[in-house]
């Protein structure tokens, strides 16, 4: 499957097997395959992943606005294998549940800090 990168992956939805939102693509990696030719190996997701990808003041900006919130761990971007995509259309669809590619550490704290605390919080969607 050939693809442009800029234009049919980034910053589109990251949608799970169930169709529930992940995030969205930040950025890629590349990777070279035995025979020399890049692949697109792995999504990324997440602050860090965005502002590496903006760059610049902004960029910084982003990173460091992400990594106050998480202070136990480095930021680091969720990676999603490219494997693990199915489709590609105004989404990027995955064949695996959200709860199975694991959270990004700002989506952690978020969690912990802020959604837990809300009455009813663990009741939703269920």
């Amino acid at each position: 499957m050939r693809i442009q990168v800029s234009r049919e992956l980034l910053d589109r939805q990251l949608v799970d097997v169930d169709g529930r939102l992940v995030g969205k693509v930040d950025d890629v990696e590349f990777a070279l395959g035995a025979d020399g030719v890049p692949y697109l190996r792995t999504l990324l997701s997440g602050p860090g992943a965005l502002g590496l990808r903006v760059g610049g003041r902004l960029g910084r900006m982003l990173v460091l606005t992400a990594e106050r919130f998480v202070t136990d761990r480095p930021m680091a971007p969720l990676r999603i294998p490219y494997a693990l995509v199915t489709r590609v259309d105004s989404a990027v669809w995955l064949r695996v549940r959200a709860e199975d590619l694991g959270t990004s550490p700002v989506e952690e704290w978020l969690r912990r800090n802020l959604i837990d605390r809300i009455p009813g919080a663990g009741r939703a969607g269920g």
